[in-house]
Formats: structure tokens, sequence, C-alpha cells
């Protein structure tokens, strides 16, 4: 029962978006012909889905998103890490790493057709991008808040270098890993689209654009749930993995 009510709660916030979208459609506040009904988009997903294309499209947006990602976390860990541990690397790097992070993809499209072309490298390089400076950030601001005091207490009860870096710093770090790597997941796919529009045959970005350009306002509408709803599946098996993670932070707090 208890289990129940937990899901009624979850599907709560998403029964009120759906009425609230039928409620501003029927309102007359927007016309209608620029509001697809929530069931139409809905049934464009379902018919989509069934003949396998769409399907695919959005396998392929999830694969460059993990690739990314992965790629993104990869090195955004030990540079964060690094940056967050050390002062005088931080004061040196800081300037540079805001400077970067407050580029916005979309920008770097046309310098990345000339490097790297039109293929899917060129797009997980978009998406790797993103990821990474949105995981550093997040990385490197929370190493910075670690209390020294903890490396400190481990070794005057004579812990070596690797057992501090072992089991010190490492179990406190975990935390900030996981948390960088949700907030780099969201900029990844908030970032999908810009990145498909490097000559995209396929993927949910692409089905996006291509939409765009005949008015189809329905699928355009299924294209932005879906990558809502993968978003938000994505994140939400990060949130399992980081409690997994994290129930020795509850029982030391016991």
């Amino acid at each position: 029962m208890q289990r129940l009510a937990e899901f009624g709660w979850r599907l709560l916030p998403f029964i009120a978006a759906i009425t609230i979208w039928y409620l501003v459609r029927w309102s007359g506040l927007v016309d209608q012909g620029l509001l697809p009904p929530p069931h139409a988009v809905f049934v464009e997903i379902w018919r989509r889905s069934l003949d396998g294309g769409f399907l695919l499209d959005a396998w392929m947006s999830v694969r460059r998103v993990l690739l990314g990602l992965f790629f993104g976390m990869l090195l955004a860990v030990p540079v964060g890490f690094l940056i967050g541990w050390n002062r005088g690397v931080r004061r040196f790097v800081d300037p540079l790493v805001n400077f970067f992070r407050a580029l916005p993809p979309i920008a770097l499209i046309p310098l990345v057709i000339v490097y790297l072309g039109i293929g899917e490298v060129a797009k997980v390089a978009i998406l790797f991008y993103a990821a990474f400076f949105a995981g550093v950030i997040v990385m490197y601001e929370g190493m910075s808040q670690i209390n020294p005091l903890f490396v400190r207490v481990a070794r005057t009860l004579g812990a070596t270098d690797w057992e501090i870096f072992y089991k010190v710093i490492i179990p406190l770090t975990i935390p900030h890993v996981l948390t960088a790597t949700r907030v780099a997941l969201g900029v990844a796919w908030a970032t999908l689209v810009a990145s498909e529009l490097v000559a995209a045959q396929n993927g949910i970005g692409a089905v996006i654009q291509n939409a765009s350009a005949f008015f189809q306002l329905t699928t355009i509408y299924a294209g932005i749930v879906t990558i809502g709803f993968f978003a938000l599946l994505m994140d939400s098996v990060l949130r399992a993995i980081t409690r997994n993670f994290l129930n020795w932070q509850d029982r030391v707090a016991q």
C-alpha cells in the first residue's frame, strides 16, 4: 500500500501538467491549431513507435547522450578532483573553466563541423563538451568544500597515504561524482537537439528538426515528450544508484 501511494504521488505532477495542458488549450488563450492535445501527442508517439523508426531515433539519441556523458565525466572527475583539492590549481584554472562553461555548445557547431566533420564523432563531441564543463564545475565545487580535518584525523591515527586516499577521500568524493553525473546528464539532454543539428539523419533531435520544417506540431511535441521521458528515466536510474552508494552515510548518521 505504501509503494502504491508513493507511485501515486509520483504520477500526480504529470497528471497536473496534462490537466493544465488541456485547460490552456480549451481556454482559448492559445489557438487550438497551435497546441495539439496531449492524447494526440501520445497517439503520435505510439504510431511512430509501431513502425520501428521512432524507436531507432530514440536509441540513437540515448546512445549519443550516453557516449557524451561517459567521456565527459571520464575527464571531468579527475580534472574536477584536482581543481577542487588543490587551491593553487583552482586559482589558475577556475577563470578558464568558467570562460568555456559560458559558451553555448550550439555556438561551436560550425567549428565542430570544420574539424570533425558531420559524423557521429561531431555529435558526441558537442555532448562531451556540454557534459564535461557541467560535471567539472559540480565536482570541483564539491571537492573544495570537503573538510580537510578528515584527512588530518586519519593521518593522526596512523593511516598511510594510500589508506587515506582509499578509505577517506574516495568515499567523500563519490557523492560529488554522482551529483556531477546527474547534472551533466541533464545538460547533455538539453544539448541533444543542438548536437543533432550537425546533419543528423536520425535521432529525436532530427525528428524535431524535420517536423519543424513542415510545421508538424504534434510530431514536435512527441519528440519533446520523448526526450523528457528518457531524461527522467536515466535520472531515476542515477538516483537509485546514488541511494545504494550512499547508504553508508545514513548508517554513519544513525
